[in-house]
């Protein structure tokens, strides 16, 4: 019989203690130890193997004899997962992917599980019954005869179905509902997630076999488990969106492969999720008439040029403070735009009610779009509406100047492709531009109270 013991585990790292403390000596939280069973795995226990020892003898290699190779990927018919995984799944990855509740993560890796046709897919779901599956899978409507699926939460019958199987890709939903039976603890505990992640990180890794565990996130949008979890796998990607909203926006928070800055955009349907390959045209809203308080500006999230649209309304306060509302947008941000306008440019906002939002409910932190959030607060402060084919790319300082912005070609080029007829930019990005002719005229400015003077 293998020897038992008790330990303590934080429930927000992971931290391992013999005896229950108050505060934890990783993380410094307070009251977060939990006490749990554990039952340490045999000497002949190998893992996700089990059973089956083949006797591989364990040796040490100079680097110099190990010889090098690219990573041999699989290019999905979603391209903006490839996106964000850096150009495909590579073999022997272990991706880990969280989000809330209904934001579309079953209903994302269960599509993509049926259009790769031509490879041997397990589905292992913990949470949801064969029916359940079959009537979500019915309404992608897409037919696969190499998918499989398994609703089975022991992590040592899941291995014995894989090595039948032998399957070339593995989509785990969720990682938090599995259980190891070397692990007395029960499922969803900081050990159990653990192990069972430490168990397909084997796997994946011995057989080259991409492994894709879907993950659950706390209440305040941490992925939920030890933190030691996404250190583990190779990537993390966290898909997010407002559920008022069918936009959902998948990103990339930790890649071994590949770039973090990258960023993929769906649309949620009836027939599932569907890729959005020009989100620029999405998130300008389309409007008949001129309207104050609107402007454009050019950002760029990850290595993608996106066009959105700054909303501002400045209005006179009824109330003795004045309100300072934000959506989208980073609020400190706005405040320190306001003093600059109300300092450099003589702007008086202090008694004035100031709402700013961007359009298509995201989240954006890239400062080239304070000249485009200055120019929305003007034209909303004058109750006079910008053109509508000007779009902005600037960062705005303490002392009122326009700061160039990194890859303005870009930018730029995405604002020609949409059809706008001018843009304004920072006169200090004229050094890096290239010599090549743009069919958009260029507009360069140094300080904001030159943009007032242009457009009021």
């Amino acid at each position: 019989m293998s020897k038992i013991k008790t330990a303590f585990f934080c429930s927000n790292c992971g931290y391992e203690s013999a005896k229950w403390t108050g505060k934890c000596p990783s993380c410094s939280e307070w009251n977060t130890f939990v006490e749990e069973l554990i039952e340490k795995p045999s000497k002949n226990n190998k893992g996700w193997k089990g059973y089956s020892d083949n006797g591989n003898e364990v040796k040490t290699i100079a680097l110099h004899e190990i010889a090098a190779g690219e990573e041999r990927r699989v290019i999905t018919p979603d391209a903006e997962l490839n996106r964000v995984l850096g150009g495909g799944m590579v073999s022997g990855s272990l991706v880990l992917v969280a989000g809330e509740p209904g934001i579309g993560k079953s209903t994302l890796f269960l599509q993509n599980g049926l259009l790769l046709t031509d490879m041997i897919t397990l589905y292992i779901s913990g949470e949801e019954s064969e029916q359940q599956i079959k009537m979500r899978a019915d309404r992608l409507n897409i037919r696969n005869e190499n998918f499989y699926l398994l609703t089975e939460t022991s992590t040592q019958n899941i291995f014995q179905e894989i090595k039948k199987l032998k399957p070339q890709l593995v989509i785990v939903d969720s990682i938090q509902t599995l259980h190891s039976p070397y692990i007395e603890s029960s499922a969803g505990s900081v050990s159990q997630i653990r192990e069972c992640a430490s168990e397909f990180q084997r796997f994946a890794k011995e057989t080259n076999t991409p492994v894709f565990l879907i993950g659950h996130i706390t209440k305040d949008g941490s992925i939920a488990g030890p933190k030691i979890l996404e250190h583990m796998v190779d990537t993390v990607l966290q898909f997010e969106g407002d559920q008022h909203y069918a936009y959902r926006i998948l990103r990339t928070l930790k890649n071994r492969f590949g770039s973090t800055s990258e960023l993929g955009i769906y649309e949620m349907t009836g027939a599932g999720m569907r890729p959005v390959s020009n989100p620029s045209e999405i998130l300008i809203t389309q409007k008949e008439e001129q309207l104050s308080g609107i402007a454009i500006a050019a950002t760029l999230e990850g290595q993608r040029p996106l066009l959105i649209e700054v909303q501002a309304l400045v209005t006179q306060s009824v109330y003795g403070t004045p309100q300072r509302t934000s959506s989208g947008f980073d609020l400190r941000r706005l405040q320190l735009l306001l003093a600059v306008l109300e300092k450099r440019g003589g702007f008086h906002f202090g008694m004035k009610d100031v709402f700013v939002n961007i359009a298509g409910g995201l989240k954006v932190e890239d400062p080239s779009i304070d000249l485009a959030m200055v120019g929305a607060l003007l034209s909303s402060y004058e109750d006079i509406p910008l053109p509508q084919q000007i779009a902005f790319a600037g960062e705005v300082g303490l002392s009122g100047e326009i700061r160039a912005v990194n890859r303005i070609e870009q930018r730029i080029a995405e604002a020609e492709k949409l059809g706008f007829e001018k843009m304004i930019i920072s006169k200090y990005n004229q050094k890096g531009l290239s010599k090549q002719h743009y069919s958009i005229e260029l507009v360069t400015m140094s300080r904001v109270d030159e943009l007032y003077k242009y457009f009021f």
